[in-house]
């Protein structure tokens, strides 16, 4: 006879992992992708139910503790067999070193952009406008993944995707991968970073929600804004910045323009700069829903998520720079920058599974805005603060900058047999970037008249600039893994992968000149710049268009890369405990970047064999150790490689590349121990060492004639990066406490702390100078360009990030307090002075530390979940600063406050 209650507490005693269960080695995730992309799965054990990957962590943790009863003997047997099945959660199981963020992770955070989230994980930080360093190395040492497939830059300055343009809405999870598997693509420095798109539903919903957020720098306060058309507030232009034809004919030709060719460009909506003493609350809303029925045995479902954001940000700057050996100011301006961003984004997905198979069809899309109003005041060198104490300069620019990417991919996976698994992916990717009407004039103040001038001669300037980038890419890759039938788990993995990204770039600037390149004469000078630029004031004054596009580097280039990768990895038991994925990829590619006009272009093809091995050795049923070798490479991006000058919103810096770049290669280590001392908590600690062979630094430079620092790039010979980390996740119940109201509430402590160490080898070595432009480099030592033992451009020495609050188990409520740190970081090679060319103190920002609080409580009215979510952000109203340290004084290149920010939201769940 059967005793149910029996067999369920039988199970239950023997749900401890056991030597068995946590020696058990997962298989790579079908499709090719280590760590889970959408759609693949994590195989805790050959012959074990897989564990979905769409939300690794959730599903991980979901599939704990599992139970199964059977019964061999037959109908009329009255043996048990009870067998407990502990699959752990995916941070274990998986062969590599990895970090997930799931769903609730992300939540936690409360962070709106995907980027935000991922600067709470151990060893990454998020420098600039949303690019994320892994354990100090740069965007370029890292790539980012959306389920599992590349993705191509709609920023002209990188070849990585800002992850701050990915709400959150739109993402389960993501996973960092910091330790190399052969089926990633080949450049893999710090690490991967996979983001998984929300995946089908199991059931029916709709949710909807907003938020109103304020920021004490700039809510309610002084901004420059000014008009531009009906829907800037959506991000779209309404059509008063169509680049004119005769603009692109003559960016095209080289041409200059006459006063009756530019009738008809003066928009003068996108010219007035105007004060706004109090600008708007930030605001947000997003909806999101989704199905899934069966038919038949096919279960087919939808899922569709939208949402606009419109924030404003303003800051109020101190702009210096220096060529001076002893700190002597070149240039002294202050700057009040006002950014106006708004955010579209909208996914489209359908999926169908049938028995052990899954078809995925996802559609992202993404358009980010940035409508920006800058006026500055200051001084030169050659032309100081007068004395009367009026600065001698004001400079005025409106700008619009508009991202775009759209990224559709089909992923299938299919079980071909009990042994068999084969997965296969493809995805096209299209993003752009349009930035036209950028504007800048200079007036300069006239004693005599007791005003302000531009007679757009000499200091006194009006220029114009229309930029466009598009970026196409094609990927596919196919993964069949065999898993060998074995007295131990044993798998083999073989598979291809092809990425083409191929991009078109043009920057046509043009500078107003007065009748024969002269000034313009008479009250004219004395004009706004709307009037200064009418059509009347142009007709009357004989004002034309000069082409400088050649001045600035290539006006226009195209660059593309076609990337071919094959792979083979194994994976098994050696013994009791042991386990090892040993792989080597074989990757062959080919870059080019091809500018307009005859300036040198790049052409750069290698091919490469890059081997990556990981031992995991279980010696006791909690703990781990982990060992890891392996050779990856990274590629120069084409903003590096491209001589074409671009300006950064967020750094308010001009970049430009250098055509003589090449490829760096990494020789990377780790080892880790792991000890999982209670379900969902554990603590590991690791140390990593890095040696790259020409690493790609941000080098820092004064062009001809030019009193304000601009960035190119250079190769140094050599570099090491070693460090190690430490991490923490730690859960105590409250139910002892004996309150009602603490009974299923628990304590939440994630705590990570990372040390890294880097510094760069520069001798006598010769290197190819980033101001080369000839068909051949100009070489110079290395230690003229970098410091020999000088830390890599953007490594903090120390980052630590801290998670503590208190949530409900039963409901959804909870508060949680978020501490990060980072100490400071090279961001560019001090640039080359005067004195003799000394080359002068790097450029350091101080990102310092940041306190934020997070509460969600979960409400239900009338059978439907709402959700209340406060936020309070930077309440150490930490600033930003970039400096260069003199003996005796500090130049501050960048320094402004941060604001403390409050949003409030609400969303309903029907």
């Amino acid at each position: 006879m059967k005793h149910p209650i029996h067999a369920f507490l039988l199970a239950t005693t023997m749900l401890a992992p056991t030597a068995a269960f946590a020696r058990a080695a997962p298989a790579a995730p079908a499709g090719g992708q280590s760590g889970a992309p959408a759609g693949s799965v994590v195989s805790p054990q050959a012959g074990q139910p897989a564990i979905d990957a769409a939300d690794p962590a959730a599903a991980a943790e979901g599939q704990q503790d599992q139970v199964e009863v059977s019964t061999p003997g037959g109908a009329n047997t009255d043996d048990i067999v009870v067998v407990g099945r502990n699959i752990p959660n995916v941070v274990r199981a998986t062969p590599e070193v990895i970090n997930v963020l799931s769903t609730a992770d992300i939540a936690r955070t409360g962070e709106g952009d995907i980027a935000g989230a991922l600067s709470r994980v151990t060893g990454l930080s998020v420098v600039g406008n949303g690019f994320v360093y892994v354990r100090g190395l740069g965007d370029r040492y890292s790539s980012s993944l959306l389920n599992g497939s590349p993705l191509p830059s709609p920023e002209p300055l990188r070849r990585v995707v800002p992850l701050d343009i990915f709400p959150t809405n739109v993402i389960a999870s993501a996973l960092v991968q910091k330790s190399y598997s052969v089926n990633y693509p080949a450049e893999f420095g710090g690490g991967v970073i996979n983001l998984t798109t929300k995946a089908v539903p199991d059931e029916t919903f709709f949710q909807m929600g907003g938020s109103v957020g304020a920021d004490t720098v700039t809510t309610s306060e002084l901004g420059y804004v000014y008009d531009g058309g009906s829907r800037d507030w959506t991000g779209y232009d309404s059509g008063v910045r169509k680049t004119p034809g005769f603009i692109t004919a003559a960016g095209q030709n080289g041409t200059s323009l006459t006063s009756s060719q530019i009738t008809g460009l003066n928009n003068a909506q996108t010219t007035l700069l105007q004060r706004n003493n109090q600008l708007p609350a930030n605001l947000s809303g997003e909806l999101s829903l989704g199905s899934s029925i069966d038919i038949g045995t096919v279960r087919v479902g939808a899922i569709a998520a939208a949402g606009i954001s419109n924030t404003w940000r303003t800051r109020d700057i101190t702009q210096q720079s220096t060529d001076d050996p002893t700190g002597i100011l070149l240039q002294d301006f202050r700057t009040v920058l006002t950014d106006n961003r708004a955010v579209v984004n909208g996914l489209l997905g359908f999926g169908a599974e049938f028995g052990e198979n899954k078809i995925r069809w996802t559609n992202l899309y993404l358009h980010d805005t940035v409508k920006q109003g800058r006026l500055s005041r200051g001084s030169t060198a050659n032309v100081g603060v007068g004395a009367d104490g009026i600065q001698p300069f004001l400079v005025q620019n409106t700008n619009w900058f508009e991202r775009e990417l759209f990224d559709t991919q089909l992923v299938g996976e299919f079980k071909l047999s009990d042994q068999f698994s084969l997965d296969a992916r493809g995805a096209y990717a299209k993003t752009s970037r349009n930035s036209p009407y950028e504007r800048a004039f200079t007036y300069q103040y006239n004693a005599a008249i007791g005003d302000y001038q531009n007679n757009l001669s000499g200091l006194q300037s009006a220029s114009i600039a229309f930029s466009e980038l598009d970026e196409t890419q094609y990927s596919g890759q196919g993964n069949l893994t065999w898993n060998v039938p074995f007295d131990r788990p044993f798998a083999l993995s073989v598979g291809y992968a092809y990425t083409d990204t191929s991009r078109d770039s043009t920057r046509y600037t043009f500078q107003y000149t007065g009748p024969n390149n002269g000034p313009v004469l008479g009250a004219a000078p004395q004009l706004r710049p709307d009037y200064l630029l009418s059509d009347y004031i142009i007709q009357a004054y004989g004002i034309g268009l000069r082409n400088t596009s050649t001045g600035q580097g290539a006006a226009a280039y195209s660059a593309l890369l076609r990337v071919h990768g094959a792979y083979a990895q194994v994976e098994g038991e050696i013994t009791d405990g042991l386990r090892a994925t040993t792989g080597v990829r074989y990757e062959t590619a080919t870059e080019r970047v091809n500018p307009s006009g005859g300036a040198t272009g790049t052409s750069l093809k290698n091919d490469y064999w890059l081997p990556a091995v990981t031992v995991t050795w279980n010696f006791a049923p909690d703990m781990q150790l982990r060992a890891h070798m392996s050779k990856t490479l990274a590629r120069p991006q084409f903003r590096e490689l491209a001589q074409q000058l671009y300006q950064d919103f967020e750094s308010d810096r001009l970049f430009f590349g250098n055509t003589f770049l090449k490829d760096s290669q990494l020789y990377n280590g780790e080892l880790r121990y792991e000890y999982y001392f209670a379900k969902d908590q554990r603590v590991s600690l690791a140390g990593f060492y890095k040696r790259i062979d020409n690493p790609i630094e941000a080098v820092a430079f004064f062009a001809a004639g030019a009193s304000a620092l601009q960035t190119s790039f250079a190769n140094a010979p050599r570099a090491k990066l070693y460090g190690g980390e430490v991490e923490l996740q730690k859960y105590v119940p409250l139910d002892a406490l004996g309150s009602d109201f603490l009974a299923t509430r628990r304590l939440v402590a994630i705590v990570n702390y990372t040390y890294t160490k880097s510094s760069i080898d520069a001798g006598n070595q010769l290197i190819a100078s980033p101001l080369s432009s000839a068909s051949s480099p100009v070489l110079t030592p290395a230690n003229i360009l970098f410091q020999d033992g000088a830390a890599l451009v953007g490594q903090s020495d120390h980052l630590v990030n801290l998670q503590l609050g208190i949530e409900d188990k039963a409901s959804l409520s909870q508060f949680t307090v978020l501490f990060n740190y980072a100490s400071n970081r090279v961001t560019n090679r001090g640039p080359i002075g005067g004195g003799g060319g000394t080359r002068l103190p790097d450029l350091i920002e101080k990102p310092g530390i940041r306190l934020d609080l997070v509460a969600r409580q979960g409400i239900k009215v009338l059978g439907s979940q709402f959700e209340i979510k406060a936020e309070a952000r930077n309440l150490t109203g930490t600033g930003y600063r970039e400096f260069q340290a003199f003996d005796g004084t500090t130049v501050d290149i960048n320094r402004y406050k941060l604001g403390r920010t409050f949003t409030l939201g609400a969303s309903v769940q029907f």
